[in-house]
C-alpha cells in the first residue's frame, strides 16, 4: 500500500485516572464513556469537522484539517465536561487530557503514523486534567485566531523526539475591551479634575521615577452591565484587589484615590505609567446578568505592553463582599508569580555591574529554577553576593537553605556544613525576616526539614499567612510541613488551597508532588500513584515523583512497576542512595513509621542501599 504524506492537526485525548475509575467501577464507568462519546465527543468532532483515527479503551486519536477548528473543538469539550460530571463524587469524575500538535504525517490505508502523531501523544500525556496542551506550532497558527489565553509552559524533553518541544496551556479567558461606561457624578469629577491637572502640567512633562521595587496601579474596573447602579460593585472590588495586593511587601502599590483619576476614560497604558511612575497595570471589567457577575482581570507589564495574566472569574451576586473577597484572593495569588517571573526576567537582562540585592536574589531564582547542579550552584553563589551587599536582606539568606533542601530532595549529598549554613541563616531569618513573608516560608521549610523544628516551623508560616493570606508558597510550605508531622489531610487542603491560589505557578509541579506524598504518608497509594503521574508530568527532570511512585507501588504489591520507576529516578540520580537518602533529608522529614514504610517500598523496589 503506498504511503501519502500531509500536513494534519492531530489530536491525542484520554481519561485521567482511568485504571483507578475502572477498579471502582467498571460497568458504571463504561457506560458513562459510552455516553460521553455518543453524546458529547463524537458529535464535537463531526461539527469541527474532524476524523477519528482510531480508539483505545480510554482515548483517541483525530485528525483535523483545519488546526483551528482541534482546538476549537478540544476547548468545546473539555467546557462540558463539567456539566457531565455534575451529581458525581469528585472521586468518580470522568476528567478528559487532550494535546493537540500541527504536523507531518504518513497516511497508511485510514491510519496515521510519524512525528506528527507522536508529538501530540507525548503533549496530551503532559497535559492536566480536564487540560487542552498545545504544541508551539499549533500556538503560531492560532493565537491570533481564538480567544484564549495561551500561557507557555517552555521547552519539554519528550519520549523518542529528538529535540524539545515548546507546549502551550490553553486557557479560555475570553477579555473585554474597557467600555465607554460613565461613572458616578464624584468620580467623572475626579476624572475631569486631574485631566486638568494633565493638560496643565504639559505632554512634555517628565515621566515619575519607577520605585526600587516592582510597582503596580489597579485601574478602575470598567461596568459592562450597562447599569450604572453597579458601579458601586466594580468600584468595591477594586479597592479589595489593591488592598489585597498593598499586602504584598515586595510591591510598590499606587493609592487607590490616584488610579481613580483614570476612571471612565479610555486609558493608555503607557501614559498610566509614565504619570503614576508604576512598571504595571492591572485592569478589567464587570459584567452582571440578573444575580450572576462576571469579572475579568489582565496584568499588563506597561513597559512592553505584553499581557503577563488574564482571567476570568464568575460567581453569584448572593454574597456581594464575600465575592469581593474571594475574587481579591484569587487575583492576589494568581498574579503574584507571574510578577516574580516578569520582574526576573527584567533582572536578567540588566547589565551586571548595575545589580543590587534583589536583582541577584532573583537572577539567583531564575537559575535555581533550572533544576540542575550547575544552575542551584550558580544561584547560591548570586545569594551569596546578595548578602555581601545587604546582610539583613532576609530573602536571600533563607533562599540558600531553600537551594540546599533541593540539593537534598534531588539526591545529591549535603555536607554538614552546608546544612548547618542552611540553619543558622534560616534562624537569623526569624530575626531579620519577621515582616517577610516569602523569607518566613522558605526558613520554616529550612529548619522542619534539616532540624525536624515542625512546630516552630509551622508557627513562622502561620505569622506568613497571616502577613500574605494569599501567598500560595506559603500554603504550599505548610502543607509540605504538614505531612512531614504525619498530617496527610491538613496537607492536602493545604496544598489544593495553594493550586487554587496560584493555578499557573511554575512551580505548581511542587504542589501535586506535595500531595502525592500526603496520600503516601496516608497509606492511600492508588491516589499517591495518580498524583504521582501528574507530578511526573509536570516535573520529568527530577526523580522524586518516582520515588513516591515506586514505594506506593512496592505496598501494593506491583513490584516490576515498583522497580521500573526506581530505574527511572536512578537514571535521573545516579548518587541516590537510600542511607544517603536518610542521612540527609529523610531523617526529619516524618515518623519513624512513616520513614520505616518508605524504606521499605524503596528496597522492594531495588533502591541501592549504598
Amino acid at each position: 500500500m503506498s504511503q501519502i504524506r500531509r500536513l494534519a492537526a492531530i489530536l491525542a485525548a484520554d481519561v485521567a485516572g482511568y485504571s483507578r475509575l475502572m477498579g471502582a467501577d467498571e460497568e458504571g464507568t463504561l457506560e458513562r464513556l459510552k455516553a460521553l462519546r455518543r453524546e458529547l465527543v463524537d458529535p464535537k468532532i463531526a461539527e469541527h469537522h474532524g476524523r477519528i483515527v482510531k480508539t483505545t479503551g480510554d482515548g483517541m486519536l483525530v485528525e483535523f484539517s483545519s488546526v483551528v477548528d482541534a482546538v476549537r473543538c478540544a476547548v468545546a469539550v473539555q467546557q462540558a465536561m463539567p456539566e457531565r460530571n455534575a451529581g458525581f463524587a469528585a472521586s468518580s469524575h470522568i476528567e478528559l487530557r487532550i494535546g493537540i500538535n500541527l504536523g507531518d504525517v504518513i497516511v497508511e490505508g485510514d491510519d496515521l503514523y510519524g512525528d506528527g502523531v507522536n508529538i501530540a501523544a507525548r503533549i496530551e500525556a503532559l497535559a492536566d486534567a480536564g487540560g487542552v496542551f498545545v504544541s508551539n506550532t499549533v500556538h503560531d497558527h492560532v493565537r491570533d485566531r481564538l480567544p484564549f489565553v495561551f500561557e507557555d509552559l517552555g521547552e519539554q524533553q519528550v519520549k523518542n523526539i529528538a529535540r524539545p518541544v515548546r507546549v502551550y496551556r490553553v486557557r479560555t479567558t475570553i477579555t473585554h475591551p474597557v467600555a465607554d461606561v460613565p461613572g458616578s457624578p464624584l468620580s467623572r469629577i475626579a476624572g475631569e479634575g486631574a485631566e486638568r491637572q494633565r493638560r496643565e502640567a504639559g505632554e512634555g512633562s517628565p515621566a515619575l521615577p519607577l520605585p526600587d521595587k516592582p510597582s503596580i496601579a489597579v485601574l478602575p474596573f470598567a461596568n459592562m452591565s450597562g447599569d450604572p447602579e453597579q458601579e458601586y460593585f466594580a468600584d468595591g472590588m477594586v479597592e479589595e484587589i489593591t488592598t489585597a495586593i498593598s499586602r504584598l511587601p515586595w510591591l510598590f502599590v499606587i493609592a487607590r484615590n490616584s488610579a481613580f483619576t483614570y476612571k471612565g476614560r479610555q486609558i493608555d497604558v503607557k501614559q498610566v505609567a509614565r504619570e503614576l511612575g508604576v512598571r504595571y497595570v492591572l485592569e478589567g471589567s464587570v459584567r452582571k446578568a440578573g444575580n450572576r457577575v462576571r469579572i475579568t482581570g489582565q496584568l499588563i507589564d506597561t513597559a512592553t505592553g505584553a499581557h503577563i495574566w488574564a482571567e476570568r472569574f464568575d460567581g453569584a451576586l448572593d454574597d456581594v463582599f464575600e465575592l469581593q473577597d474571594q475574587v481579591a484572593s484569587n487575583v492576589v495569588g494568581a498574579i503574584e508569580p507571574k510578577l516574580i517571573v516578569a520582574e526576573t526576567e527584567r533582572a536578567i537582562r540588566k547589565p551586571t555591574e548595575s545589580l543590587g540585592a534583589y536583582d541577584l536574589y532573583l537572577r539567583a531564582f531564575a537559575e535555581f529554577q533550572k533544576f540542575t547542579e550547575p544552575g542551584r550552584d550558580t544561584a547560591i553563589a548570586l545569594l551569596t553576593r546578595a548578602l555581601a551587599l545587604d546582610p539583613s536582606y532576609a530573602p536571600a539568606a533563607a533562599a540558600i537553605g531553600w537551594c540546599r533542601l533541593f540539593q537534598a530532595f534531588t539526591g545529591s549529598p549535603v555536607s554538614a556544613s552546608e546544612v548547618a549554613e542552611s540553619v543558622r541563616l534560616a534562624t537569623h531569618v526569624v530575626e531579620t525576616g519577621k515582616d517577610q513573608p516569602d523569607a518566613l516560608w522558605m526558613a520554616a521549610y529550612t529548619l522542619s526539614t534539616f532540624t525536624g523544628a515542625h512546630a516552630t516551623a509551622a508557627g513562622m508560616i502561620d505569622h506568613a499567612l497571616v502577613l500574605n493570606p494569599n501567598s500560595a508558597n506559603a500554603w504550599r510550605a505548610r502543607g509540605w510541613v504538614a505531612a512531614m508531622q504525619d498530617r496527610a489531610d491538613p496537607a492536602i487542603e493545604a496544598l489544593q488551597r495553594a493550586i487554587r491560589l496560584s493555578p499557573l505557578d511554575p512551580l505548581r509541579w511542587l504542589f501535586i508532588g506535595g500531595i502525592s506524598f500526603a496520600q503516601m504518608v496516608a497509606r492511600r497509594f492508588e491516589e499517591a500513584i495518580d498524583w504521582a503521574d501528574r507530578y511526573v508530568r509536570e516535573q520529568p527532570r527530577l526523580g522524586s515523583g518516582y520515588r513516591i511512585k515506586a514505594v506506593a507501588c512496592a505496598h501494593l504489591g506491583r513490584i516490576e512497576e515498583a522497580r521500573e520507576c526506581a530505574r527511572s529516578m536512578i537514571e535521573l540520580q545516579p548518587a541516590f542512595t537510600i542511607s544517603e537518602w536518610q542521612r540527609t533529608y529523610a531523617a526529619f522529614m516524618t515518623s519513624p513509621e512513616t520513614l520505616a514504610m518508605c524504606v521499605e517500598g524503596l528496597r522492594k523496589a531495588g533502591v541501592p542501599e549504598g
